[in-house]
């Protein structure tokens, strides 16, 4: 219904108006309606649409056994690329912008949160919703559950099931603020008000999700050690770029991802130092090389038309060696953060095209346009957007061999035919963070299948790394076990994939087993068939084509 302007006169019920539903890409249908006369340009319209949202892809619906919690069910929300149309009828293009308020009744028991600037309750549990900053559509979300809350800083808190909240708080407290400080002195200030952070059920299929003042994030970042919270800082720099300064297509994703990455390895830089952070670079490119070999050298930085395809390291990672290249062509840190702080106040809440991003780069640093630095040859800029395969320039990642080189030794020894255990024991990894396990493990996979016995004889020496409940540690883990065919630890390959539904866990080690023997070809088929109602429905369908089971979409 068309209703009269706000004071004018006509109907309060509004004016019916004809409707028509017609098919639209793979998600969806395109709602046409018909006005009774043509508007003017700015013409402010109300429309009432009356709707009903049931099992579209963007509203998952979890049982209780998919709760961290076993009680209650739980419902939530996923907007990006292109899901939210399955949720509310809208403009479900990230190159519209348009502020947002709902008013939202749970039953008795369950509390709602939403990604917005402001929230109340009301009486009858009816929760009240304002965002007051313009967004696109795919950065609505809400969240209905058992949830509670609790302080971790002056603008920030930890939602989390009850038997989570506590860890959460733990695990965040006083750090968030930390980051934001730092966030807000290189790229500007922080607009939207509250930086809270919703740890979902272990079957959300990502990291992270940058959803505005409620960030929700995987359960598999509380280590109890803190040594996840780079991707915290990944989907704080959200608030920056993505968030800010947008996309106006998903076929450009990497001007969201990869200045998120490059403003992420900012913050880490200033917070943790710059061997760490060159260490943490290193593991995402060792992604982009195995994402590279597993799928062919076909990605450009300028993707194809279906949004669900966009999700590969290649917006990430190469997206983050071109904003290094950039910043390398300006040859100075400190100008190159100038730069990025003018380009957020430039394009804050709108929608932009790498078109407008270079375009603003060549005018910001006139000298560099006067020397072409646009079509040098090798690296034109079209050839970073349009060319596929590996990136032209690949940002100089030196400062991390004093993590690295220990690493890629140790590795060197578990890889030879006589192990030489001296030098072995000599090493003592008590004292490594993290990423430089990982970076260890990325090398003992590389050089896989070691001679037999060797990773027998790792997995008893380190169980720091064999038996770790750090989710980044498990993946490594579970893909040298399957690579080397360590039959006695499949079971930790099947424990890991039943405890959480992350795809960028999940993926990796369904390929891994698929292109293994028929051994793990049987893994695979009995642990999806039990994991399978525990997974997002995109995962479900993501497994069921490397499996190679019929009706796979």
């Amino acid at each position: 219904a068309l209703l009269p302007p706000p004071g004018g006169p006509g109907d309060a019920a509004g004016q019916a108006l004809p409707v028509e539903s017609r098919p639209f890409a793979s998600y969806g249908s395109a709602l046409h309606i018909t006005l009774p006369q043509a508007p003017r340009a700015g013409q402010l319209l109300t429309l009432l649409i009356d709707y009903e949202a049931g099992d579209g892809p963007g509203v998952c619906w979890l049982s209780p056994e998919q709760t961290a919690g076993k009680q209650k069910p739980y419902m939530y929300t996923q907007g990006q690329a292109v899901l939210n149309r399955s949720f509310f009828p809208c403009f479900d293009t990230p190159s519209v912008k348009f502020t947002y308020s709902a008013t939202v009744k749970v039953p008795e028991g369950f509390t709602a949160v939403m990604s917005a600037t402001s929230w109340e309750k009301e009486k009858d549990n009816t929760f009240v919703f304002k965002m007051s900053q313009p967004i696109p559509s795919y950065l609505i979300a809400l969240v209905v559950g058992d949830i509670v809350s609790a302080d971790v800083g002056p603008r920030s808190r930890v939602w989390a099931e009850p038997c989570l909240i506590e860890a959460a708080k733990k695990e965040y407290d006083g750090v968030i603020e930390e980051f934001l400080v730092v966030g807000e002195k290189l790229f500007g200030p922080y607009v939207w008000g509250r930086y809270d952070i919703l740890f979902m059920p272990p079957s959300f299929p990502f990291g992270g999700m940058e959803n505005p003042c409620l960030t929700f994030v995987t359960p598999c970042l509380l280590a109890g050690d803190r040594s996840l919270v780079d991707v915290i800082i990944h989907e704080i720099s959200h608030s920056w770029f993505g968030n800010l300064v947008t996309n106006a297509t998903w076929g450009e994703f990497w001007l969201n991802e990869g200045f998120t990455m490059y403003a992420q390895r900012r913050i880490s830089t200033e917070v943790y130092g710059l061997p760490y952070t060159c260490l943490e670079a290193a593991t995402g490119r060792a992604l982009l090389r195995q994402h590279m070999d597993a799928t062919g050298e076909g990605f450009c930085l300028f993707l194809g038309v279906n949004p669900d395809d966009t999700y590969n390291e290649t917006p990430y990672e190469k997206g983050y060696c071109f904003v290094s290249y950039l910043a390398h062509l300006v040859g100075n840190q400190s100008k190159f953060d100038a730069f990025l702080q003018a380009y957020v106040n430039k394009f804050k809440f709108q929608s932009i095209t790498a078109d407008d991003t270079l375009g603003f780069f060549l005018e910001y640093f006139p000298e560099l346009k006067a020397k072409g630095v646009d079509s040098i040859p090798g690296f034109e800029f079209d050839r970073w957007l349009n060319t596929p395969g590996w990136p032209p320039y690949l940002p100089d990642l030196s400062p991390g061999q004093q993590l690295m080189r220990p690493a890629e030794e140790l590795a060197e020894l578990w890889a030879a035919d006589g192990l030489n255990m001296e030098a072995i024991e000599a090493v003592d990894i008590t004292g490594w963070r993290t990423y430089q396990l990982v970076y260890f493990l990325d090398q003992v996979l590389q050089k896989s299948p070691l001679p037999e016995g060797n990773v027998k004889r790792l997995s008893k020496m380190y169980p720091k790394i064999s038996k770790a409940q750090n989710a980044e540690l498990r993946l490594r883990w579970c893909q040298i076990v399957l690579k080397n065919n360590l039959e006695a630890e499949y079971s930790k390959v099947k424990d890991f994939l039943h405890s959480q539904g992350k795809q960028k866990y999940t993926l990796p080690l369904y390929r891994a087993m698929w292109g293994g023997s028929e051994a793990t070809r049987a893994l695979a088929m009995e642990t999806f068939s039990a994991t399978a109602p525990q997974l997002h429905v995109n995962v479900q369908n993501y497994v069921k084509k490397i499996l190679g089971l019929q009706g796979a979409e």
